[in-house]
């Protein structure tokens, strides 16, 4: 029997504003802002390269309401593209495209069907012998257990249960239409095609509980490879699932340990080493890498003393390696100097004492109620694009305290180093 073919994508947030690309010097700032169209045709392009017969759409196909209708029309021209296929489409509204969010009417193919977002229905396709479960959302903030009211499965019907949702919350999402996994797999549908995370991660394979990730990253949190997932059906039973890149920007950290190094030189060969690894990996994708320097070094106080050099040198280096198709979006130098800092904590003079209290300082909740709360009077004073956003500095998170508590030590360490002291 010739094998049914299902294309599961999830949270293009197509036409996403990614606001404040132009603080960077040299960003590709229209290459990254046309990506998440490029990657529905991508989309299409697989669909139809496939020969697949539905593609499953689990929310976020839109970033809020439209600036415009230029975005519903590059949409509309796509799925047009696949209903002249002949390919089936369903979707749902998730918490950023939820009714609420999105008023404007979408005039889509009669091959495009919207799941209700009052509640749970089916959308029967006799002829693939598949049916999908779903429910959309009405508001943007869902916090029922949607899953729950979802309708029982068809018997002799492959049944697919489309739904955006956190499950039981990942890092970075909000908790919305929060549920169990066992909640799915009890369900006793045979997949379970999710959306709302933009981390591809597999929950279960029998049943097969999937989220693909979103089909294009947005900024350096949203790294590595992005697509959507293809579903191979034969006699009503899924025979494969794979991963397929859509993607046409590819975001990425690109962390070097620089421990080993003696010299700025050989830190410079080793983040070269790195961004030939990623332009590779990226299959001819424009890469736009964040790179972090870290590490106890002995090359730390040459990198401390001229810190500019060193970044003009990455910034060369990458030119070269990746030409237009590499763009490096921030350089973090993060080294220290090699010395003992219990050693330091030892000391019976004002820099023991000094270090000792930074270290009583992470113990102390009063200390670091007091240490917040100063640190929340100094951010309400900086530019608003460090109170919030992508560069936000995050002090009031407890991490944002820990990882500024380690910038003040390794300062400390590094003055120390540079004065002679042992």
């Amino acid at each position: 029997m010739t094998p049914i073919k299902i294309v599961h994508a999830a949270d293009l947030h197509l036409d996403s504003p990614l606001s404040g690309l132009e603080r960077y010097e040299g960003a590709p700032v229209h290459r990254i802002r046309g990506a998440t169209r490029a990657a529905l045709v991508n989309l299409v392009d697989l669909a139809l390269d496939e020969a697949a017969s539905l593609v499953l759409l689990a929310g976020d196909l839109f970033d809020d309401d439209w600036k415009d209708y230029s975005t519903a029309l590059y949409f509309r021209a796509q799925m047009r593209r696949l209903a002249d296929a002949q390919v089936n489409v369903v979707w749902l509204r998730g918490n950023h495209d939820a009714a609420s969010q999105l008023q404007k009417h979408l005039d889509l193919p009669e091959t495009v069907f919207e799941l209700p977002y009052k509640q749970a229905d089916s959308k029967i396709f006799e002829q693939l012998g598949v049916v999908v479960h779903g429910q959309g959302f009405a508001t943007r903030s869902v916090v029922d257990n949607l899953a729950l009211s979802y309708p029982e499965p068809l018997s002799g019907m492959l049944n697919i249960g489309l739904l955006h949702t956190s499950v039981t919350g990942r890092e970075g999402h909000a908790p919305y239409a929060p549920c169990v996994l066992s909640d799915l797999v009890n369900k006793g549908y045979d997949y379970w095609a999710l959306g709302h995370v933009h981390q591809r991660e597999v929950l279960c394979e029998d049943p097969w509980v999937v989220f693909p990730g979103n089909m294009q990253g947005r900024h350096v949190r949203e790294p590595g490879d992005k697509g959507a997932t293809l579903i191979e059906v034969v006699d009503g039973r899924i025979t494969s699932v794979e991963h397929r890149a859509l993607d046409v920007v590819r975001f990425g950290i690109c962390r070097v340990d620089a421990s080993a190094a003696r010299s700025m030189d050989q830190v410079l060969g080793s983040v070269r080493d790195a961004l030939r690894a990623e332009v590779s990996a990226a299959e001819g994708r424009l890469v736009a890498s964040r790179i972090v320097i870290e590490g106890a070094t002995e090359s730390h106080g040459e990198l401390a003393r001229d810190p500019e050099r060193f970044v003009a040198e990455i910034r060369a280096s990458a030119s070269e390696i990746g030409g237009d198709d590499l763009w490096i979006e921030k350089i973090c130098l993060l080294t220290r100097d090699v010395i003992d800092l219990g050693h330091v904590r030892l000391r019976d003079d004002a820099i023991g004492q000094v270090f000792r209290g930074l270290s009583s300082l992470r113990e102390s909740d009063a200390g670091r109620v007091e240490l917040a709360a100063e640190l929340a009077t100094l951010g309400s004073k900086l530019p608003p694009p460090l109170r919030s956003g992508p560069l936000a500095l995050g002090w009031e998170a407890s991490a944002g305290l820990d990882a500024l508590l380690d910038d003040v030590e390794q300062l400390l360490l590094s003055r120390l180093a540079h004065a002679g002291e042992p």
